[in-house]
């Protein structure tokens, strides 16, 4: 599937990872919303632009202000992916602000967004207004670009850890966002949908909104630094051009890889617990402000496991293919730090604590119980995992405290 097996040098130990930036305020300029057409119905600002090739990838060329059909007037650029670029756009038939996927005119992106189509009209089809799943509005296809209309959004929570310097969340507002987290995906596993690529540039926050706050002093010139928190812990789950039937053929590799489970890099076939893996590396994430396997290679993954989790169960080692056997002497034992590509590797994997000292080192409060989900959330063996219904009943989400 398309966005799955990109290339993993982008997702190297530094996290230098192309994202838009999150740089702007709770609200739109005034200069902006000048862009907003006064006389929408009349045609004349509705004309369309001048036909152009797209870029040598594939990705529609546009000018701000142009439009996206009559329909849509072009406003900026919200990012760019794999897939193509997300615009934002005003809506003239609602009166309201759009983001629109762009996706780049190549035969396989075409495809996969046409699955995430069918995706999309699938979850709004079931959805009574609390999934917690982005909400398609329209598509279309305009110039060989299949192009998806979605309810604009506030940023990403990566792009928040970014703009707030990797300063943890408060163990609160992680409590409240893994909790609709873990409704939406619940919601998607009981339409036996399973999402495969979770991680926090696919979890949007619903408002842009952010209070500032006094941080600390830093450096000689004792100067001020202010970390962010949203208004609102609201968010939304995005991306479904991965997702996947259970009773589909499925890839053999997916998921982003710092938020991969186990049981995918061994070979051993996936279903729903990869989803819950991949919550589990969030939560760390937000509770930390750093991935927790920052990685990009998978003996060294594996090794980083073992670090966190402990030794891998031996008879999911058996059971690996023969691709993941070369990660193994024999006795089922990894072949680290003998197998190690550098010293660095080396260096990176001991840095790293058991998952419980990893917790308490960030969280204050709620200590055992976030531990305690946190481990049954990164079970080794994927039959030993938390169901998303499972985990929203933990003591973590029942007895805050």
């Amino acid at each position: 599937m398309v966005g799955i097996e990109r290339a993993e040098e982008e997702y190297g130990r530094a996290r230098k990872r192309p994202r838009s930036a999150w740089d702007v305020g709770p609200s739109k300029p005034e200069a902006q919303r000048a862009l907003v057409p006064r006389n929408d119905g009349s045609g004349r600002h509705a004309a369309s632009p001048p036909k152009r090739e797209d870029d040598r990838d594939g990705h529609y060329v546009f000018n701000l202000g142009e439009n996206l059909t009559p329909r849509y007037k072009i406003l900026g650029k919200m990012g760019e992916g794999t897939f193509g670029r997300v615009l934002e756009c005003w809506d003239r038939q609602t009166k309201e602000y759009v983001a629109i996927k762009v996706v780049r005119s190549i035969r396989k992106y075409r495809d996969a967004a046409m699955i995430e189509v069918d995706i999309l009209q699938l979850l709004a089809k079931q959805d009574k207004g609390s999934s917690g799943c982005v909400q398609i509005r329209n598509w279309f296809d305009y110039r060989n670009h299949i192009c998806i209309v979605f309810e604009k959004l506030g940023p990403s929570l990566f792009d928040f850890l970014k703009r707030n310097k990797y300063h943890p969340f408060p163990v609160d507002l992680v409590r409240e966002i893994g909790r609709q987290l873990l409704e939406s995906v619940a919601y998607m596993h009981e339409l036996r949908l399973i999402h495969t690529d979770l991680k926090p540039e696919n979890i949007l926050l619903v408002s842009s909104e952010y209070v500032k706050l006094p941080g600390y002093k830093r450096g000689s010139t004792e100067e001020m630094q202010y970390r962010f928190l949203p208004k609102s812990s609201a968010i939304k789950l995005i991306d479904f051009g991965s997702t996947a039937f259970d009773n589909q053929n499925h890839s053999s590799i997916v998921s982003t890889r710092h938020y991969r489970a186990p049981e995918v890099i061994l070979g051993l076939g996936w279903t729903y617990p990869c989803d819950m893996w991949s919550i589990g590396c969030i939560l760390v994430e937000l509770c930390s402000g750093e991935a927790l396997f920052q990685t990009h290679e998978n003996l060294e993954h594996l090794a980083m496991m073992e670090r966190v989790l402990g030794p891998i169960p031996e008879h999911m080692v058996r059971r690996a293919n023969r691709g993941a056997e070369k990660y193994f002497k024999r006795g089922a034992q990894l072949n680290w730090p003998e197998g190690a590509v550098s010293r660095e590797s080396i260096r990176a994997v001991k840095k790293l604590d058991c998952l419980k000292d990893l917790a308490w080192r960030h969280v204050d409060s709620s200590r055992s119980s976030l531990v305690d989900l946190l481990h049954g959330l990164l079970k080794y063996d994927p039959s030993e995992r938390f169901t998303a219904r499972q985990a929203l009943d933990h003591p973590f989400f029942r007895n805050p405290t």
